[in-house]
Order: C-alpha cells, then structure tokens, then sequence
C-alpha cells in the first residue's frame, strides 16, 4: 500500500496544529492534555476527511485523552459516546480495508438515500431529547441537554463513518458547533479551538468524500 496525502490535506493539517497550539498558549488552559488530545484529534480528522484509513491510528489515542478530559468535566454522554468510538473504530478498520481503492489508503465512500436522512434526524432529536432530560434528573451533570445533543447524534454520524458513507458530515458538523459551545462554557479554549476547527474540516471532508464516492461510482 502507498502512503497518498495531498499538499492541501499537509496544509490543512498544518494550519489545524497551529490552532490548537496557538490556542493552548495564549488562551486560559490548565491541563496540557488538552493540547495532546487537541493535537490527535486535528490529524485523526484531517485523515479522516481524505478517506485516509490512518484516521483510526490517530483516532484511537484521541479516544483515549479526550475521554480523560470529560471525566474531569462530568460530562457522562461525552465519556459514554467515546467508549462507543473506540469499540466502532476497531470494526471500522476492518471494513475500511475492505473497502481501500486500489493498493492505496484511500477508503471507497458511499452516498446514503436522501430519503433516509429526514427520519434518522428527527429519530435523534427526540432522544438526544430523552437522553438530556434523564441526565438533568438523574446525574450531576452541568450540561445534559448540551451533553446529549453532542452525543446521540455522534452515535450515528460515527456508524456512518465507519460503513464509509459520505452523510457522516452533515451531522458532524451539527455536533462540532454545539461541541464548541460546550467547551468553551467549560473553560477549556483548548478543546474548543479544535472543534471549530473540525466544523471547517466537515467541509472539507464532505467535499472529498463526494469527490471519492464519484470516482467509486465510475469505476
């Protein structure tokens, strides 16, 4: 297999680096696991939007550190959705290479029916609804209905992603916002700075994913 990374994708790595870095060193951010996490998590997406399976390599240790992060917040959906990542990326990396084109790394995508789409979104909204209503009443949590609407939706996005269809973006998109609002309530510039980031890169990642699922379609 060939390593195959476009001089746009080492721009928008880099510029996503000097974000978190930049960020981490001049705005308020106590825990320097917030620039690791922050660090992984722009080159597991930036991967991730060129249809790169080394996305998960990444992706995997981002897990790891940003879980760690939320402990630290209580925000129990966060922690609960990452332990999901970790268990749907070991599987993603099966179906992923099952799905590389060629002998490269790049992963063949797929578009889901536009049909679909307005069921799977009203289906979330009333439990990521349910889910923040239980968190209010039943745990400490300072931000349930901003805790599940970052999560429920995740859960679907995530299982997008790792079948490899291209809709994944749109509902990343809607997390990484609220993600941002989340963080930045929380103090943690640092984590906020990387899901703005990550919404610029749901652009860019839909625009590859399109661009892959049309060459797929020709071949």
């Amino acid at each position: 297999m060939r390593l195959s990374i476009s001089r746009t994708t080492w721009i928008f790595l880099i510029i996503g680096l000097l974000v978190q870095v930049i960020t981490f060193s001049f705005l308020p951010n106590d825990n320097p696991w917030s620039l690791v996490s922050g660090i992984l998590g722009v080159c597991s997406v930036v991967l991730g939007a060129q249809g790169n399976i080394l996305t998960f390599l990444f992706g995997f240790a981002q897990v790891v550190t940003y879980t760690y992060l939320c402990y630290l917040e209580r925000f129990y959906a966060e922690i609960a959705i990452n332990i999901y990542y970790f268990i749907t990326m070991i599987y993603g990396v099966y179906c992923w290479r099952t799905r590389l084109s060629d002998q490269s790394l790049q992963v063949q995508t797929r578009r889901l029916s536009y049909k679909l789409l307005p069921v799977i979104i009203i289906a979330i909204l009333l439990l990521s609804w349910l889910i923040g209503w239980l968190l209010e009443n039943y745990t400490d949590d300072p931000q349930p209905y901003m805790d599940a609407f970052t999560t429920v939706p995740a859960i679907a996005a995530q299982l997008f992603m790792v079948l490899a269809y291209r809709e994944q973006w749109y509902l990343w998109l809607g997390i990484d916002i609220l993600a941002v609002i989340l963080w930045i309530r929380a103090e943690n510039y640092c984590i906020a700075a990387q899901y703005a980031f990550w919404c610029i890169n749901c652009l860019y990642g839909y625009i590859q994913w399109t661009r892959l699922s049309k060459t797929t379609n020709k071949e």
